[in-house]
This record gives structure tokens, sequence and C-alpha cells, in this order.
């Protein structure tokens, strides 16, 4: 069985001094395949270092809305260098509701900044989307969606946005949340998006990689599936996604 964690953040401090080990773990589990995540200038430079040591990591760069307030002068002209010269994605980028009001004007400049150099330069598109899912619809539909494809990571919206967001070229990313039985809204969301939109993710180090084959039997059980189909399913669509 081939699985495929399609977000992880393996660049992370928590995983520093024990990486090997967990990559290896997750080997062993069947985790052939990673999207690894960066969130941050000062974590970019990370990213292909991890991706040369461990086979079958998968890139992308993006400022996440957590940290828009960090940013340098330059932040995108330093994006558009890494993605120009590594095979990559971008992500994780979105915007985030849970944080200060003060800082949705930012969120919103930095993300559109990013669609479009993921548009320009072709590449695909990891979102993350916090009590912030009516203004991403309004705001995506006047601006321009991800032309190439977008994963929603720990997606954690409505199941009745399914069907808009697939038509907008959506992917739906479950984590380790899905596991929890009270996580109705999830599960119903699990049920709505369709088969070949579906992936599964870690979202390490919330989870380590290994744990993925637990996300993968949750929802496989919500789904009434077999385990190996979903495998199969949920890793051709990442390859698909970010081939």
């Amino acid at each position: 069985m081939h699985l495929f964690d399609a977000h992880c953040h393996l660049q992370d401090a928590q995983l520093a001094s024990h990486l090997d080990d967990a990559m290896e773990r997750a080997a062993q589990a069947g985790v052939t395949g990673l999207m690894c995540c960066g969130t941050s200038e000062t974590d970019w430079p990370l990213l292909q270092g991890i991706a040369r040591r461990f086979p079958g990591v998968h890139l992308s760069f993006g400022l996440h809305p957590w940290f828009v307030g960090d940013r340098s002068e330059r932040w995108l002209d330093s994006l558009k260098t890494f993605l120009a010269g590594t095979p990559s994605a971008v992500g994780e980028i979105g915007l985030d509701h849970a944080l200060d009001q003060a800082t949705f004007a930012d969120q919103e400049t930095v993300l559109l900044a990013q669609i479009h150099l993921a548009n320009e330069l072709q590449r695909p598109v990891t979102l993350h989307c916090r009590r912030a899912w009516g203004r991403l619809l309004e705001l995506l539909d006047e601006k321009g969606w991800p032309a190439h494809g977008f994963a929603l990571h720990s997606y954690s919206g409505s199941a009745e946005l399914v069907q808009p967001l697939t038509r907008r070229g959506a992917y739906f990313s479950f984590s380790g949340s899905i596991t929890f039985e009270q996580n109705r809204k999830g599960r119903e969301a699990v049920c709505a998006a369709p088969l070949e939109r579906l992936l599964i993710e870690t979202d390490a180090p919330n989870l380590p990689p290994a744990h993925l084959a637990e996300v993968l039997k949750a929802v496989a059980k919500i789904r009434g599936i077999q385990e190996l189909e979903l495998a199969e399913t949920t890793t051709k669509n990442a390859r698909l996604l970010w081939a």
C-alpha cells in the first residue's frame, strides 16, 4: 500500500531532532510521497535540503497568513526565486479570520500576489482557510482562483461548499481531526467530496507522517470503501495535482 501525505511541515523545529527516525517510520508505514509546505521566508531555505535527503518529498513555497506581518520588502521576489529554481507548488497560503482583524487586508494582498505568481508560473496551490470561507469565495471569484488546481488543506468548510469549490478546481485534504467521532461537520464534508478530489494529510508535526494510515482508516470507514482503494485513489489524486 502506497500513501501520499498531502500536507506536512517537515522543516518544523519540533521534528528537527528526530526527522530521520520519523521519515524511516513513515516509509515503513507505506508513505512514499509527502508534500512539504513552506510557511515563511525563514523556512523556505530548509525545504530544499529536506527534499535532497528524503526521496518522495515534494516541495511547496508560500507565505502563510500567520506570518504576513513578518515579511520583508522583497518577500515576493524571494518567493519567485525559490519557485523558479525548484520544481515546486505554491503554499501554504490563504486567509485566517481567527487572527486579528487588523491583519485581514494584508492577508488578502499577500494571498492574491501569490495566486498571481502561481498562475504566472503555472503551479498548483495549497490553500489555508479558517473562518473565512465566505470571504475567500467572494475575493477569488472577483480576482481569480488558482488556474492549475488547488488543495484545501485540512478542509474545515461545510459539505454545502464542496460542490461550488469543486467547480473552481478544489481538492479536499483531510487531516487527523477527521478521526474524531464528534467531528460531524468534517464527516459530512468527506462524504460530499468527489472521490477523485480526495486527499489525506498529517499536517506534521501535528501528527507524525507514519500516522497517515490512521487518517486513511477513518476516511475509508466514513466513505464505506476499502482502505487499499482509498490509498490508491488519494495517492493518484495527489500525484495528478502536483505532477
